[in-house]
């Protein structure tokens, strides 16, 4: 038997928790942060947290004086000694209470952390390249909430919904300026003449931990990286393409509708990073 944490009481996964009055089932007045947990430790933890209470505040939660880093911490790794994890996909959903646009009951976070078991292999580079489709029907906003992890998900939502129905892995979304934001699960890396490129921050894409890490880490092996606006005719044109998330790691996709892509940078870039970094690598 599994449980969630909500609140800091154990519940058994499936339970009812929340009303009909719930700003974060009405609004999706809420973040969210998925996370990895393997080899006994929670990956980039501490960046996970930090882009988590960056959400709460732009979000203008009301933190109550011990919701602190530290507790939510805590309860994580609570829940996953009552569950007996070895290794899991940790989801932690933060929300506010009852009410409506005007009369909300109060501003204070409440949670709910679960945990997922994952497989040993999770996170070592995929064997066969990702299938990819272009989803054009909802565009992401770019504004100061664009690059949190939050509740209003629907551009991602349904991409991912058309990526299902089309039989493809995952679906690229596309900013209001029709260029290249991420997909719905992760943020994308191009690669053009040795070069890697991907979305500036400031074209509305997701500001993934990941992301941030292997930004942080091209440099130091001599890879020369640039963050930019990405055009699609930029991405057909492109020798390569990967995606990564903190679930993931690095997965290199082998079409985009009609294009085909290698995977030697790619391949080269995830064996280093997982030789430098095994702790954060796996």
């Amino acid at each position: 038997m599994k449980f969630l944490n909500y609140n800091g009481k154990y519940y058994e996964e499936g339970a009812a928790i929340i009303t009909a009055n719930s700003r974060a089932l009405r609004y999706g007045d809420g973040i969210f942060e998925t996370l990895k947990f393997k080899n006994d430790e929670c990956i980039l933890l501490e960046d996970h947290l930090k882009r988590l209470w960056l959400g709460l505040d732009l979000l203008q939660f009301e933190k109550p004086k011990l919701f602190t880093k530290q507790y939510l911490r805590d309860e994580l790794e609570k829940l996953l000694r009552k569950n007996k994890e070895t290794a899991a996909r940790v989801r932690i959903n933060i929300f506010k209470g009852n009410g409506g646009l005007y009369d909300a009951e109060n501003y204070h976070p409440n949670f709910i952390i679960q945990t997922m078991p994952l497989k040993s292999d999770t996170g070592s580079l995929n064997g066969n390249g990702l299938q990819v489709c272009i989803y054009r029907d909802a565009l992401k906003a770019i504004d100061n909430f664009s690059n949190l992890k939050h509740n209003n998900f629907l551009p991602y939502l349904m991409g991912a919904q058309f990526a299902k129905a089309q039989k493809c892995n995952d679906a690229v979304v596309l900013n209001h300026h029709l260029r290249i934001c991420d997909s719905t699960i992760a943020n994308l890396f191009m690669i053009k003449n040795g070069i890697v490129y991907t979305p500036t921050l400031a074209e509305g894409c997701v500001a993934g931990v990941m992301r941030k890490f292997i930004l942080s880490h091209l440099p130091v092996l001599e890879i020369e990286v640039i963050e930019s606006a990405i055009t699609e005719e930029m991405l057909q044109n492109a020798d390569e393409v990967f995606l990564s998330n903190s679930i993931y790691n690095m997965r290199w996709v082998a079409g985009i509708n009609n294009k085909t892509y290698g995977n030697t940078i790619t391949r080269s870039i995830y064996e280093k990073l997982a030789q430098t970094k095994p702790e954060v690598f796996c």
